[in-house]
């Protein structure tokens, strides 16, 4: 018996130094997120919470800004080291921004709507010269509003676009009538209909040829920690894996993050998970569209080559 329980406590003690080594070899990652309460940036919450990083040898510190653009300034600092972020982003790049796209997030933009109040403009055709908000210039909201105004034949500026920060300021300035309508995830779209404070005008779902969202690695880590980037990708596709097969759990940590009910974060799952990439392969068509948007935004003065600002070398084979 006491043979028995010596053992007991060596196995025990074992499994404590094994874990604390563990531990110690954890490294810190810090990841950026371009806006704090979109679900598309939730798999990094279930990797966390879920622990998929963390097996890795990955602790996660995540970062929200208000935009791609304050987030690249932080890259750009050295205060993250992966960023979660927009397709068009990827032009920021193309300007010197020490990053490069390491995987293609999701694809088509169906966690964007263009929201006005009850009272507002009745379609598309009604927003001529309409004040509609987006979070930043050059941002990937920018650009599908300018998208809007292109495919009614007014060309990209036929919607007076006022760039105004984080979501917030944006519906604290429709409620007022500052504004007329604002471009917002989807959970937010759909909780102001919930409560009767908007209505959604426009969706963006026939734009199977995009790339909403684009995960980014700094060039350092990219070079300094090839390990730590394979980690990083391999326990966000474990993340989305977790997020198809188990929906109800998946709801309980989303409606945390985005501050949303689980009735509104349960339709916002069934609309999204459809847009997650499982492999983060980026698309030839997608690329070409986004290479017209970076210059129809006046991130580049001439369309460029994207292969240059992107690499699927970390991708999990």
């Amino acid at each position: 018996m006491l043979k028995k329980t010596v053992q007991t406590l060596a196995a025990l003690v074992m499994m404590a130094c094994l874990y604390g080594a563990m531990s110690a070899q954890a490294q810190t990652i810090r990841v950026g997120k371009a806006v704090p309460e979109a679900f598309s940036f939730v798999p990094l919450d279930v990797g966390i919470r879920q622990g998929f990083f963390k097996k890795r040898g990955l602790d996660i510190e995540s970062i929200a800004f208000a935009g791609d653009a304050k987030m690249q300034q932080a890259a750009a600092a050295g205060g993250v080291d992966f960023l979660l972020g927009s397709g068009p982003a990827l032009g920021y790049i193309a300007k010197g921004a020490p990053v490069k796209g390491i995987a293609a997030m999701a694809g088509p933009p169906l966690l964007l709507a263009i929201v006005v109040r009850p009272d507002g403009p009745k379609t598309a055709a009604d927003l001529k010269d309409k004040k509609v908000s987006v979070s930043t210039a050059g941002s990937l909201t920018y650009f599908l509003v300018s998208e809007t105004s292109r495919r009614q034949g007014w060309g990209p500026k036929g919607i007076d676009i006022k760039p105004m920060g984080a979501m917030p300021g944006q519906i604290a300035a429709m409620k007022r009538g500052d504004i007329d309508g604002s471009i917002m995830d989807i959970g937010n779209a759909l909780n102001m209909e919930k409560m009767g404070e908007g209505r959604i005008l426009v969706r963006f779902l026939d734009m199977n040829d995009f790339h909403i969202h684009v995960i980014y690695g700094t060039n350092k880590v990219l070079s300094d920690n090839p390990k730590a980037v394979r980690a990083f990708l391999e326990g966000w596709f474990e993340s989305i894996r977790f997020m198809r097969a188990n929906k109800e759990a998946t709801v309980k940590i989303a409606a945390e993050v985005t501050d949303k009910d689980e009735d509104i974060t349960s339709r916002v799952y069934d609309e999204l998970m459809p847009m997650f990439s499982d492999d983060g392969h980026f698309e030839a068509k997608a690329l070409t569209l986004l290479s017209r948007s970076l210059v129809e935004l006046d991130i580049l003065k001439t369309e460029t080559d994207m292969s240059k600002l992107y690499t699927e070398e970390f991708l999990p084979k």
